[in-house]
């Protein structure tokens, strides 16, 4: 999925082993902080300590030759290699294996600021490739120095993201991005088991966290994660974690990281409101601010079609549309789980295949339920915001508005699932006597009046 954003490399000087550390404890947490000096970076120390090998050892992608002269780039006008980022050879590889050559604008405008250290804010919507923007920047710190002492439940970096379903996102593209390099990347999330990604914090050297605020909280409380280690700060879409209520969580969070002034901090979104950018300057330093304006707020590539209907015929107009258009594959937005889940039970009781992501489904199950949409098993997704951001599926030819959202911004990120990698979208808009109101706010935002038309 990194292809849609923007995937790991092995440094000549490797990352910490991330197998069997010494658990940390209290008296080592508070000798640590009387001992830190993360911000004189330090060659990679031997490992502390060491373990008899009883199975083969697995052969490690890195451990195949590899050069970066096998990675040849045309300079072009206007376009930035990333060959011109000085980025470690394990991170090349991984992006050479990804078959990507040149930055997207948000990365092209964003990394040479933010691989030198500096705070950066990014603006820049859905699929422009932020989340390659920041991750970049962590792995080219994390590899290029490391402190002489690890122990587990101490990441080195933390990503904080509003969704589980980002943030599992998130960790597979770190995983894919760090490939070829000695990087343990673990993504903790509600929902789904917490003995096991227990242990993976206890156990194993973490260099990058990912984590939903809810469960990151979790693991603060019960010592299982210190956060006093971490160099680089990641706040990815900050207006949504504040439409979410996750707000004190986050302050927490920040709170129990190093000083601004001692961390490097980075925030990227698709928009910052005004709330969100009073954060930004208690959580940063001088940051370097870019912002990547959208050529248009909704794309050429999707066409959009608003019916005017009654609310008790929308099933009969969605009906209608199904055996008219024969969508490919089709997400269904609705705003509120109970009309998802009897609109997903309809469907199915009338010879139509369909799935239902909600909040009120288990993780686990909306993790099988992506998958099921993604490989193209079940052709029609009915789903609430949470599937709006941070989801990405190739091949979505319709998104159904069946209510449309209170926010603009989200109906934009709703008809964004279609359209994409340079293919044609339907968006269908169902807008009754109640779905009316919100119009006026979403005509302003778009910058355009919406043609309203009889189905």
């Amino acid at each position: 999925m990194l292809k849609k954003l923007f995937k790991r490399g092995k440094p000549e000087t490797s990352a910490q082993p991330t197998s069997a550390p010494v658990a940390r404890n209290a008296q080592q947490h508070e000798k640590k902080k009387g001992n830190k000096s993360r911000k004189q970076p330090q060659a990679h120390a031997a490992p502390r300590q060491s373990h008899k090998n009883s199975a083969p050892k697995k052969v490690h992608p890195a451990d195949t030759p590899w050069s970066l002269s096998e990675f040849q780039v045309e300079v072009a006008e206007g376009k930035t290699r990333f060959h011109d980022l000085q980025l470690p050879d394990s991170v090349m590889r991984g992006i050479h294996a990804l078959g990507f050559q040149y930055c997207s604008p948000i990365q092209a405008e964003s990394l040479p600021a933010a691989l030198t250290g500096r705070d950066t804010i990014g603006q820049a919507q859905t699929g422009t490739g932020k989340t390659a923007a920041f991750l970049l920047t962590i792995m080219n710190r994390l590899l290029t120095a490391s402190p002489e002492e690890r122990f587990a439940s101490e990441p080195r970096a933390l990503v904080v993201a509003p969704t589980r379903e980002l943030a599992l996102q998130i960790g597979k593209d770190a995983v894919e991005l760090a490939k070829f390099t000695d990087l343990n990347v673990v993504t903790v999330v509600g929902g789904m088991n917490y003995d096991s990604q227990r242990k993976m914090l206890r156990e194993h050297v973490v260099d990058i966290l990912v984590a939903t605020p809810g469960r990151l909280i979790d693991f603060m409380r019960s010592q299982d994660v210190f956060l006093d280690q971490v160099e680089v700060l990641v706040l990815d879409e900050a207006d949504r974690m504040l439409d979410m209520g996750f707000i004190p969580d986050v302050r927490r969070i920040v709170r129990a990281t190093p000083p601004k002034e001692e961390r490097q901090t980075l925030l990227y979104s698709a928009t910052f409101n005004y709330d969100v950018r009073i954060l930004i300057d208690q959580w940063t330093r001088d940051p370097h601010k870019v912002v990547i304006e959208p050529e248009q707020v909704t794309t050429d590539r999707v066409d959009q079609k608003l019916y005017l209907v009654a609310e008790a015929e929308k099933y009969n107009l969605l009906d209608k549309v199904l055996k008219e258009e024969k969508p490919e594959r089709l997400i269904i937005f609705a705003n509120r789980r109970d009309l998802t889940r009897n609109l997903c039970d309809k469907l199915n009781k009338n010879g139509h295949v369909a799935v239902l992501l909600s909040g009120e489904v288990s993780q686990d199950k909306r993790i099988r339920t992506l998958e099921r949409f993604r490989e193209g098993r079940v052709n029609i997704m009915v789903a609430t915001d949470v599937a709006g951001r941070g989801i990405h599926v190739d091949g979505v030819s319709h998104v159904i508005n069946y209510t449309l959202p209170d926010d603009p911004e989200d109906y934009v990120h709703r008809i964004g699932r279609t359209g994409r990698a340079g293919a044609k979208g339907v968006s269908i808009s169902f807008v009754s006597e109640d779905d009316a109101f919100v119009l006026p706010d979403l005509e302003k935002y778009l910058g355009t009046k919406l043609e309203l038309t009889q189905p």
